[in-house]
């Protein structure tokens, strides 16, 4: 077992081990992430889905194929590739809310480990942050702050050099999200034709 190999499945290990996640663990569910040393950019996202949860393939769901062609990357190469990683802000599925979407994710699991998985992948150049808990929670910014306002004015290089670190925040993908997509497409227009460029530099770097 590699050095990266032991320390992951510590982490792992710490994240079902924790009281706060005993439910879940008692379901013999797993904590939805992967990593990888060789990681260019990662995806920080929410928490997985009912579905993704049940089959245990990250984005493997509506949204996940909208991610994907936001990105510009096939559904082999998003599975397949040893340069992207993902991390959600919650490890587990968090049950459906009041008005019919996703609980948000909670908000103690990214500052007891996200720390420690980065530490894994010291390549890192990019993070694309999905949704309106990890571009916050990243950006560091209130919570009052609109979304479409940081997603509007965040630059997308057109090219990364040796010392880039860049912050990407993104809507979230998922279909709820239509209407958002609708009235705002700059998003689509403008955005995703600087973001696919730069993601083809983070898979081929």
């Amino acid at each position: 077992m590699t050095d990266f190999e032991q320390a992951y499945a510590q982490i792992i290990a710490a994240i079902k081990a924790d009281p706060e996640n005993k439910t879940y663990t008692d379901q013999g569910w797993e904590p939805m992430l992967s990593i990888h040393p060789e990681a260019t950019f990662i995806i920080i996202g929410q928490a997985p889905s009912r579905k993704v949860q049940e089959h245990g393939v990250m984005w493997d769901d509506q949204s996940g194929d909208r991610l994907r062609d936001w990105l510009g990357i096939s559904y082999e190469e998003f599975y397949a590739s040893h340069r992207l990683a993902v991390v959600p802000m919650d490890f587990y599925f968090p049950g459906k809310s009041k008005n019919g979407g996703d609980e948000l994710p909670r908000k103690t699991m990214a500052p007891k480990y996200h720390d420690q998985l980065l530490a894994l992948m010291p390549n890192l150049k990019t993070f694309i942050l999905v949704g309106n808990t990890a571009l916050h929670y990243y950006l560091q910014l209130p919570t009052s702050t609109p979304l479409t306002k940081v997603v509007q004015e965040a630059a997308i290089p057109t090219q990364l050099t040796a010392d880039t670190m860049v912050n990407i925040p993104l809507p979230h993908p998922s279909p709820r999200n239509n209407i958002w997509l609708a009235k705002n497409r700059w998003f689509t227009e403008t955005k995703l034709p600087e973001l696919k460029n730069l993601i083809r530099q983070l898979m081929s770097d």
